[in-house]
């Protein structure tokens, strides 16, 4: 039997309709303990567990009872028993005006809960009236009567002030009974029902209903809608007096914010019925999860008072979102959330059209049941931590462990089919095999690419190139963003001492030098993620990671006393920028050939490392104003050449946060996978074998691990150096032109050869430390302070040159060392695999060589420390160059060279692989 016989337009709009509004009403009771209950708790005086309970007791009844609703409306229609529903609910409610105490409350509440059963009723009812190519959107209409929650937190308050909690009861059950006799008289029969009557046919046993939850697939996917549906139920009843104890707001304006989190939570539904329809849920719960696990972690954080033992007393540092940051929060949660009930719920007329109000019930039922479940956790959670933010860290945890579990299995899957087979997977894949008949999307999901040949010149020129430069175009402002965050700190310790921090200079060094640190060490796992997870999902996770040492730095530099210990945590968060580059070039080495691989890589890297000097120009203005207003906090008072002037040092990391929000969502929209470029961490680990990947890892520090360290240390050293210098004026000049001869001279490496390239960058790089030293040696003298600017110049373009010949040499070596190390191979095979090799040992190189970025400005505080000078470290570095110069001529260069003969043009790229 079909699960639509075509109703007529008018028929499904109307029942359409007047099923939203019935389940607006009985939602709207479902969660009328969130209002009753705070006043019902004062009179009955009960604890947090107590009121825990009290309040998801309606919850377990609607949840348990809606399977057997929705066995009910299969068998004997939607229209009766949606009414009959409603008239229940309707008594239990009223007789719960004549409930006195604690038992009392508790056995009322149970007959309360039989209005939270009408969804089950309602998603068999309005399924059947609908085709299955608009039940996504029809469903998710019909799910925003969630927004009974906020009308309960609306108008609630209001009639509890004014009336007292039992005129509450009195009206909404009054409104049960007026809604069931207008649905009643409204509506009629669904066709399924019509055609079954027609034919004579008995409907199916209970047995036969339940049939189908023997699948493991419907328990994993009820799990979903217990985090998207009952969360929100958990927090639609909780919030107010959350409110209330934490922000100390009174019960009506904890109503109207609470509101806040419904009324998106709701509302949103039907857009995330209409998203599922045309883009496909998997991708809709995938944003719901994620977007979730930020939410909840920055919800999770409770208000903190640090208290450090000072030399001079104790240091007390307060840390806590407002109410503004809440509200806003909690709006974005409970939008998402909309869209991944919607998305769930989209899946289940489609595979098992026979068996809607059965399996609908389940899922109900533990979504419900999360509602009853999570209130009385989290009054469990208050009672034993004292923390009001204990019910945040619980949700953080279960939307941390969906988003892996089912990214993880879906990912699985994608790993074992490959093209066609992979194009065939349902867009939920974990889902596969539940049922027939599993329709596509409107618009197929695209983002990852089944087939993908870089090499073959006929794709590349009609297909490959447009889309490979696209996710290059994408990928460049979330790596530029990165460097930026990853180098903050090489501008806001020069500011320190300014608005009242009092540290030592080894102190300002330490900060300056840890985000290069941790930022190196993520690298390393960081190089090996992108075919474990995917580019696309990666990139995006990554730069969403970026907003925890921006907001983190804007918070703490407004208050002197914020620990030391405090700022070094930042200064290694700030390492999340930094490792993203790894993973950032291995992602972007999949898209194009090798004869443009260099260039792209050049780009990729350099304009990236455009963030350097972006934030060392940038944040010298941005301090200066305040660009946020209120919302950005108060300036600190500072002498200046004219006096007294304001500065903002929390705009550092504030200014970054709304470009990398913009970045995050460009990144998850516009770019895509590589279904090819999949590989666990084991078959990448192959490239620890490879002795030119430990060879390149030591060329490559000499190149980028200068470039990055140079960048991190320059302004502090200048500030040592030149006390009279605003270095902050040409600070960003370095790093500029590092950065643009890396995008700029990736074209010499692939016209020339990465080998030679990289050896007379080296020279450069040997000319320019030698005339630092040079400067810094008369630097008492007029304009020395130019001659060493114009050295580190120097040292910065060759850097920039080096980095980019560096990174065309890896796909070279690679190519012409398949041919030695899989002689048997196909030349496809051994393309593919040195693409794999060669993305992990860019990956891994970078990582390495990033740990410059901590041990040039580490080893100028420590030769100032012991010597007085900088000139110690400065020696040793010019003594790894001439090293760097040795081995790129004796290994690749020279005559008999791995890349002599490649890149003299005595033999092809092509040749070189096959």
């Amino acid at each position: 039997m079909p699960n639509s016989v075509g109703g007529s337009p008018q028929g499904q709009k109307t029942a359409l309709a007047m099923s939203t509004i019935a389940f607006t009403v009985c939602f709207a009771v479902w969660t009328i303990f969130a209002i009753i209950g705070i006043q019902i708790r004062q009179d009955l005086n009960l604890s947090e567990t107590q009121f825990g309970l009290l309040v998801g007791t309606p919850i377990l009844t609607g949840s348990l009872i809606r399977v057997a609703l929705g066995i009910w409306t299969d068998r004997y229609g939607g229209r009766v028993v949606f009414t009959a529903t409603m008239l229940a609910a309707a008594v239990a409610t009223f007789f719960l005006t004549y409930a006195t105490t604690y038992p009392q409350m508790l056995i009322a509440a149970l007959g309360v809960g039989i209005a939270g059963g009408s969804f089950a009723v309602g998603v068999a009812y309005v399924s059947r009236w609908y085709p299955p190519e608009k039940q996504g959107t029809a469903l998710g209409i019909f799910g925003a009567g969630n927004v009974g929650s906020a009308v309960t937190k609306f108008l609630a308050p209001l009639v509890l002030v004014a009336f007292g909690w039992h005129a509450v009861a009195q009206v909404w059950a009054g409104a049960l009974v007026v809604m069931a006799i207008i649905f009643w008289f409204t509506t009629k029969d669904d066709p399924v029902l019509v055609e079954r009557r027609r034919t004579g046919e008995k409907p199916k046993s209970t047995w036969m209903e339940l049939e189908p939850l023997k699948n493991v697939q419907v328990w994993r996917f009820s799990l979903y809608y217990f985090f998207v549906f009952g969360a929100f139920v958990a927090l639609a009843l909780w919030l107010p007096q959350y409110l209330i104890n934490v922000y100390g707001v009174d019960i009506r304006a904890a109503g109207m914010i609470a509101a806040f989190f419904s009324v998106p939570a709701s509302l949103f539904r039907a857009y995330g019925g209409h998203l599922s329809d045309v883009y496909g849920a998997r991708r809709v719960m995938y944003w719901t999860f994620m977007v979730s696990v930020v939410a909840t972690f920055v919800l999770a954080y409770p208000p903190t008072d640090y208290v450090v033992q000072g030399v001079k007393g104790p240091i007390a540092f307060h840390a806590e979102m407002g109410l503004i940051g809440f509200t806003v929060t909690v709006f974005i949660l409970g939008f998402f959330m909309a869209l991944g009930k919607a998305a769930v719920f989209k899946h289940i007329p489609v595979y098992y059209p026979k068996s809607v109000g059965s399996v609908g019930g389940l899922v109900g039922m533990i979504g419900g049941l999360g509602g009853f479940v999570l209130p009385i956790v989290f009054g469990l959670l208050l009672d034993l931590t004292g923390l009001w933010t204990s019910c945040f860290m619980l949700l953080f945890l279960i939307a941390l462990g969906s988003l892996t579990w089912m990214h993880l299995a879906i990912r699985q899957m994608e790993k074992e089919a490959v093209g066609e087979k992979l194009a065939e997977l349902p867009f939920f894949p974990e889902m596969k095999g539940m049922g027939e008949g599993v329709r596509k999307p409107v618009k197929e999901n695209t983002t990852i690419l089944t087939d993908w040949r870089p090499e073959d010149p006929a794709f590349w020129n009609e297909k490959g190139r447009a889309i490979a430069r696209r996710n290059l175009w994408l990928s460049i402002p979330a790596l530029l963003l990165s460097f930026a965050i990853w180098q903050v700190w090489s501008v806001v310790v020069a500011k320190l001492p300014l608005v009242g921090f009092n540290f030592t200079t080894d102190q300002l060094f330490w900060l300056a030098a840890l985000p290069g640190l941790s930022g190196a060490t993520l690298r390393i796992f960081y190089s090996f993620m992108v075919p474990v997870f995917g580019g696309r999902l990666w990139t995006t996770l990554t730069t969403w990671s970026l907003i925890i040492p921006a907001l983190g730095i804007g918070y703490a530099v407004q208050n002197p006393d914020t620990p030391y210990v405090i700022l070094l945590l930042l200064a290694l968060l700030c390492g999340f920028g930094g490792g993203n580059f790894a993973s950032s070039m291995s992602n972007i080495s999949f898209f194009f050939p090798k004869a443009e691989k260099g260039n792209a890589l050049a780009l990729n890297a350099g304009l990236g490392n455009l963030g350097v000097s972006v934030v060392q120009f940038v944040v010298p203005l941005a301090i200066t104003a305040g660009i946020f207003g209120g919302l950005g906090g108060d300036p600190a008072m500072v002498a200046s050449a004219t006096g007294e002037a304001p500065l903002w040092l929390q705009n550092a990391g504030f200014i970054f946060v709304p470009f990398i929000i913009l970045a995050a969502l460009g990144n998850w929209f516009g770019m895509n996978d590589i279904a090819s470029a999949k590989a666990s961490f084991a078959e990448q680990a192959v490239i620890f074998q490879r002795k030119h990947n430990w060879i390149m890892c030591w060329l490559y520090t000499g190149t980028f691990g200068s470039f990055i360290g140079y960048s991190a240390g320059f302004p502090l050293l200048t500030k040592t150096l030149f006390p009279d210098v605003n270095v902050l004026q040409f600070a960003f000049l370095g790093p500029l032109v590092g950065a643009l001869s890396r995008s700029g001279t990736g074209w010499l490496s692939d016209k020339f050869g990465g080998g030679r390239v990289t050896f007379w960058a080296f020279v450069l790089m040997m000319i320019g430390v030698s005339g630092v030293l040079y400067f810094i040696g008369v630097k008492d003298q007029p304009n020395a302070f130019w001659g060493f600017f114009a050295s580190f110049l120097l040292l910065f373009f060759a850097t920039g040159v080096g980095n980019a010949s560096t990174f065309q040499m890896i796909p070279a070596i690679m190519g012409k060392e398949m041919g030695r190390l899989m002689p048997q191979a196909t030349a496809e095979e051994r393309r593919l695999q040195a693409e794999k090799e060669s993305a992990a040992i860019t990956g891994f190189t970078s990582a390495i060589a990033a740990f410059g970025a901590f041990f040039i400005p580490k080893g100028y505080g420590t030769s100032i420390m012991l010597t007085g000078g900088p000139e110690a470290a400065l020696w040793s570095f010019l003594i790894f160059y001439v090293t760097c110069l040795v081995i790129t001529w004796a290994v690749y260069t020279r005559k008999g060279g791995l890349l002599y003969d490649l890149e003299r043009g005595r033999m092809s790229p092509t040749a070189a692989t096959a």
